[in-house]
């Protein structure tokens, strides 16, 4: 696994992040696809707010529910009744089936509980998988959102959000200098 030290004073920069993002993905001629649930859209709406994004956004789709998730990115009812909906199974799922859809480069999924309802004791609210599928290495991401000192919904998600940005960030940074 990629992890990055990440604190919520790391959203302070989230837009700088997600235009770095989208220059080096040109600069290197890549792609990218979002597949979001609790994020809602969130990486998409930060993509898209980039100038010069249509050069290299794919797709972004809003699967929230766990029928669209099977149906749409072909995610294992079997996993979803085995791990749960909010899993690194599900995510990793979720980003194979998004790369398969679009064909992106970079493929970022997104599943969780952004709350202040539906945590349980196993899975609190803040309980956020990230998967990646970065130019063909797959990986999933458990951020401590749980831990935040602000647990409010858009926090979580705009966290989520920050995090996804700076693991992507990372990997094309090191794709760039290898």
């Amino acid at each position: 696994m990629v992890s990055v030290k990440f604190s919520e004073t790391d959203t302070d920069k989230l837009d700088k992040t997600v235009e770095n993002v989208v220059k080096l993905l040109e600069r290197k001629s890549l792609t990218i696809a979002t597949a979001e649930s609790c994020t809602g859209g969130l990486l998409s709406e930060l993509i898209t707010s980039v100038s010069g994004a249509s050069a290299v956004f794919e797709l972004g789709i809003c699967t929230y529910s766990e029928r669209i998730k099977t149906e749409f990115l072909g995610v294992p009812a079997e996993t979803i009744r085995a791990f749960g909906v909010v899993s690194e199974q599900t995510a990793l799922s979720m980003v194979r089936g998004l790369k398969k859809r679009s064909g992106a480069d970079v493929c970022v999924s997104v599943t969780g509980i952004a709350g202040p309802s539906g945590g349980t004791a196993d899975t609190p609210v803040g309980t956020v998988y990230i998967g990646f599928d970065i130019c063909g290495r797959e990986f999933v991401e458990l951020p401590e959102l749980c831990k935040l000192s602000d647990m409010s919904r858009a926090n979580i998600r705009k966290c989520a959000a920050a995090y996804a940005f700076e693991i992507v960030e990372k990997m094309l940074m090191e794709e760039i200098t290898d």
